[in-house]
């Protein structure tokens, strides 16, 4: 369960062992989108204003594992995190055009809970249907009054709320396609081939 989001993590600290030029290189840049550079769709999710802003990130994946303990194999973790940041950057392409950067995973890192809460939830777990009806109000509160300053002070740079909740909604789309709060999802992923007898 643990070892994919570590390895999510160490492919966030390596992103920001390059400082600014690879925060450049990487972020959603709308501009720069326009004139084809569509993997920064995907990329800005890796990048952080800094190490304080990608510590926040590393705790909430670790909260997430936590509260969600899913043995989900690469593949599933893998298409997850692609279609949520993909799906997250067109939505803040396409509804937001006064954006012109973004950093950060936390919009996929909401996603993620609902994922991987909704399902917990189904099995009436009334600690997940807590924690989903926290997320629920925080997208809530955002949208009626934005972030706190404080948040934002705490990173140095503007929370991109509507990322938060684009992220939850093409999760909650995610989910019902591919069958992961039914559990088909994890029904459907390919088993490990079975170790090798070499003597």
């Amino acid at each position: 369960m643990w070892a994919w989001p570590l390895l999510l993590v160490l492919v966030m600290v390596v992103a920001e062992l390059f400082g600014d030029a690879g925060r450049a290189a990487l972020e959603y840049d709308r501009s720069l989108i326009t004139q084809g550079q569509w993997w920064r769709l995907l990329s800005g999710s890796i990048v952080h204003l800094g190490w304080y802003h990608l510590m926040l990130n590393a705790i909430g994946i670790g909260v997430l594992v936590l509260l969600c303990p899913q043995p989900l194999s690469p593949w599933i973790w893998l298409r997850r995190l692609t279609l949520i940041a993909l799906g997250m950057s067109l939505c803040l392409y396409a509804f937001v055009p006064k954006l012109q950067t973004y950093v950060g995973m936390s919009g996929v890192i909401h996603g993620l809970f609902v994922l991987g809460l909704v399902p917990q939830l189904l099995r009436r777990d009334w600690i997940a249907a807590a924690c989903l009806a926290y997320l629920i109000g925080k997208l809530g509160y955002e949208i009626v009054t934005g972030a706190p300053v404080s948040d934002e002070a705490a990173i140095g740079g503007h929370v991109v709320t509507e990322s938060h909740l684009y992220g939850s909604i093409i999760a909650l789309v995610y989910g019902l396609v591919f069958g992961s709060f039914s559990g088909r999802e994890a029904r459907s992923d390919p088993p490990e081939p079975p170790p090798q007898d070499l003597s």
